[in-house]
């Protein structure tokens, strides 16, 4: 799958409580939770985040709490992938478990600014910033984290396999 969409700088050290702050945490519906999306980092980013477009973030994005509401809240917003330089383990996991593919690239985010359009292939990892005519190389999304995106998630990937009668595969 080859996303490509509008790319939305994020610094250092994003934290779960500044991607959604703690005082939403009273729902896990996406729905509610994406309008304030990133509100206490900038209260007009989430209303400018269309669906497609992707995030571009620095070091340990998504550090923090374990709250799943952060990375529920993104995909709330329609954002089609984070690319960053690493991610808070947990954070990694939950993203996954949600259908929210993630990447992890060095050199993206120094050369990438608000606006610029990315394109991603996740199988190959293979990044390209239109706008600035560079191309980059994150780690390819392995087939089974795939798998998971596609389904929707992990809950959505065992029902189907359940469904399939192929729980155990």
């Amino acid at each position: 799958m080859i996303f490509r969409g509008t790319a939305w700088k994020l610094g250092d050290h994003v934290d779960t409580d500044v991607i959604i702050p703690a005082r939403y945490l009273v729902t896990s519906d996406a729905k509610v939770l994406a309008p304030h999306c990133f509100e206490d980092l900038d209260p007009t980013l989430a209303a400018k985040i269309k669906p497609g477009d992707i995030i571009v973030a620095g070091e340990n994005f998504g550090q923090g709490s374990s709250r799943e509401h952060a990375p529920i809240a993104i995909k709330g917003l329609g954002v089609s992938c984070i690319i960053a330089k690493s991610y808070a383990r947990i954070f990694f996991r939950n993203a996954f478990n949600i259908g929210l593919p993630l990447l992890e690239c060095q050199d993206l985010h120094q050369v990438t600014e608000n606006g610029d359009t990315v394109s991603v292939d996740q199988a190959t990892g293979r990044i390209s910033n239109e706008r600035r005519g560079s191309t980059h190389q994150a780690a390819p999304i392995p087939e089974f984290m795939r798998r998971l995106v596609e389904a929707g998630g992990i809950i959505e990937y065992v029902r189907q396999k359940v469904a399939a009668g192929k729980a155990g595969s």
